[in-house]
């Protein structure tokens, strides 16, 4: 009895987990997939089994734009947080002696992050404005004659909204990797006479690479599907697939919303995919 109670309790630990991930994760990407075959006639919608959903999303120009804008926010996006992300990282970690402040600054770095999204978004309105107090800075100091009108409700806007609400998930799995490095492989490297620049292509930044990687991770999920910057920082002069889907669910064209989900979770899953398979990220699990 005994025995068979032990090859029995690692099933019934995971039992919970499981029933959760299939009952919130997995059955409603299945009811999203089955209503994305429905028919929908323009009014209405019919239980049914067709691909016209699919086939008039790959041959709608505005669909494959919307998506290669959306790449575009993710590509610029990943790249400002990087740069952005890995140098606060680095200095919490090689540049800050003791742990304390550390632990201190680092979450100083996520007190933005405790307030609403839409209220962090909101905030850049009187900023970047035509009358905002960048504009009227530069103006004063005469470096401009007319306000700037990209600086607000424009892509530059949306990537700057996005870089501001998602940098903390860069710089969080990176500086985890920098903390996890040994000083004693960078104390030999320097020993071996490498230079500074040295240390940091041969041995930190390998080592931080799962990071880099984990950090991507979040940063392509996160803006892949984001609808709510684009809305607020974008004024309705950027697009993106999540907005799409939302006013696509807002005109109740479900299935074509489920259609356009099913294809932007297959997207951003190859992405994923992709990332692991260039960077091992286990070590950092």
């Amino acid at each position: 009895m005994d025995q068979h109670w032990k090859s029995l309790k690692p099933y019934l630990l995971v039992t919970p987990q499981t029933i959760l991930i299939l009952m919130f994760l997995v059955v409603p990407i299945v009811f999203i997939a089955v209503v994305s075959f429905w028919e929908f006639t323009g009014y209405s919608m019919t239980p049914a089994f067709t691909f016209q959903n699919y086939t008039s999303l790959f041959s709608s120009d505005v669909t494959l734009r919307t998506y290669l804008n959306t790449f575009k926010f993710v590509g610029l996006v990943w790249l400002a947080t990087l740069l952005i992300g890995y140098p606060v990282a680095y200095f919490l970690a090689f540049h800050v002696p003791k742990l304390q402040w550390q632990v201190l600054l680092f979450l100083l770095c996520t007190i933005p992050f405790w307030t609403s999204n839409i209220i962090r978004m909101i905030s850049w309105v009187p900023l970047l404005g035509k009358e905002g107090l960048v504009n009227q800075l530069l103006i004063g100091v005469g470096l401009i004659q007319q306000p700037l009108e990209f600086l607000l409700y424009s892509d530059f806007a949306v990537v700057l909204g996005m870089v501001h609400l998602y940098i903390i998930f860069m710089i969080a799995p990176i500086f985890n990797s920098l903390m996890r490095i040994d000083r004693n492989l960078v104390t030999a490297a320097e020993d071996m006479g490498a230079s500074g620049f040295g240390v940091f292509r041969e041995v930190i930044l390998p080592l931080s690479a799962p990071g880099i990687a984990i950090g991507s991770i979040f940063i392509v999920t996160l803006v892949m599907g984001e609808f709510v910057t684009v809305r607020l920082m974008g004024g309705g002069q950027a697009a993106s697939i999540g907005k799409l889907i939302q006013t696509q669910i807002g005109s109740v064209q479900y299935p074509l919303a489920a259609a356009n989900a099913m294809v932007l979770l297959g997207v951003t899953l190859v992405l994923v995919v992709g990332i692991l398979r260039v960077v091992n990220i286990r070590k950092e699990l």
